[in-house]
């Protein structure tokens, strides 16, 4: 096990690392995953049920605009549903991050349901979703019991700065011991995406004074380091959502990057305080499972 490793290990064992899943974790599945496991997949799969100009077609969420704007909203959401729709068993990796004793807060920036599923096992805990303002304007995300049920949540109220209006949580978002955090949506339990440009320009607006992310997020990340599995930060928005995502967290991180990074993902994790790590997921996950089962043998 290398030194990094051991360290990421012992603060997961604490509960200090926030998980960040992104798309890739889903290559862990191989020739089992069933749902898009990139960006340019899931555009591919878009565009060939809708016809877009081809200059779009390479472009998430600017095809998924076209198809919003000519289409309509309920078409995007529908064929974003298809795609994340068939029936996939949580990977290894999910499994045994579910099952650490101490796991306050999980980020999941994709459209799958894969960490829900894996999250299934454990008690007291919920699930907060970004939400697109087309299909709920005036609200930035929505809160979700285990069982997919919804969470009514209290009317905005003003918090710390006087110049922006924060919805607070419900209260018995304190009773979970994990929260898992959707910003970009997912497939379920109520089929929310952030997925188009628009989508992602209301955010963006909003997002440097924190307005978009829900308080409980605010609350939990303080402190503690981000672990970015399956995520890659060569587009803007990658960028953007991962920087304002652990804004006020600690100032040591990681991320497992097999390739060599670009030079705007280079910069984003000098930046960030983020240590690249070469390492695959497999062996990353293997570390964690003999670690985990080293544990259980000492109990």
């Amino acid at each position: 096990m290398t030194a990094a490793f051991a360290d990421i290990l012992d603060q997961l064992r604490i509960g200090r690392v926030v998980p960040y899943l992104g798309p890739g974790v889903l290559r862990l599945a191989g020739d089992a995953c069933a749902v898009p496991d990139s960006a340019e997949q899931l555009v591919a799969q878009l565009t060939t049920k809708v016809k877009v100009p081809h200059k779009l077609r390479g472009n998430l969420t600017s095809a998924a605009q076209y198809i919003e704007n000519f289409k309509h909203r309920v078409t995007l959401n529908k064929m974003m549903t298809e795609a994340f729709a068939p029936d996939m068993a949580p990977t290894e990796l999910h499994r045994a991050l579910a099952a650490l004793p101490l796991l306050p807060l999980v980020v999941h920036a994709w459209y799958d349901d894969l960490p829900q599923r894996a999250l299934a096992a454990r008690r007291n805990w919920g699930l907060v979703q970004g939400v697109s303002q087309t299909a709920h304007f005036g609200r930035w995300f929505n809160y979700f019991r285990a069982d997919g049920s919804a969470v009514p949540e209290p009317p905005p109220a003003l918090v710390t700065d006087d110049t922006t209006i924060f919805a607070r949580p419900p209260a018995e978002v304190a009773g979970w011991f994990t929260l898992l955090y959707q910003p970009l949506g997912s497939v379920r339990p109520a089929g929310n995406f952030l997925i188009s440009d628009s989508d992602y320009v209301e955010v963006l607006t909003e997002i440097d004074i924190q307005t978009p992310i829900p308080l409980p997020v605010q609350e939990l990340r303080t402190g503690r380091h981000f672990l970015f599995l399956g995520c890659r930060f060569a587009e803007q928005l990658e960028r953007s959502f991962a920087r304002q995502i652990m804004k006020r967290s600690s100032d040591r991180h990681w991320a497992l990057l097999t390739e060599p990074p670009t030079r705007n993902e280079a910069r984003f994790l000098e930046e960030q305080g983020i240590t690249r790590i070469d390492a695959s997921l497999s062996e990353f996950v293997a570390a964690l499972t003999s670690a985990q089962s080293v544990d259980r043998a000492t109990v």
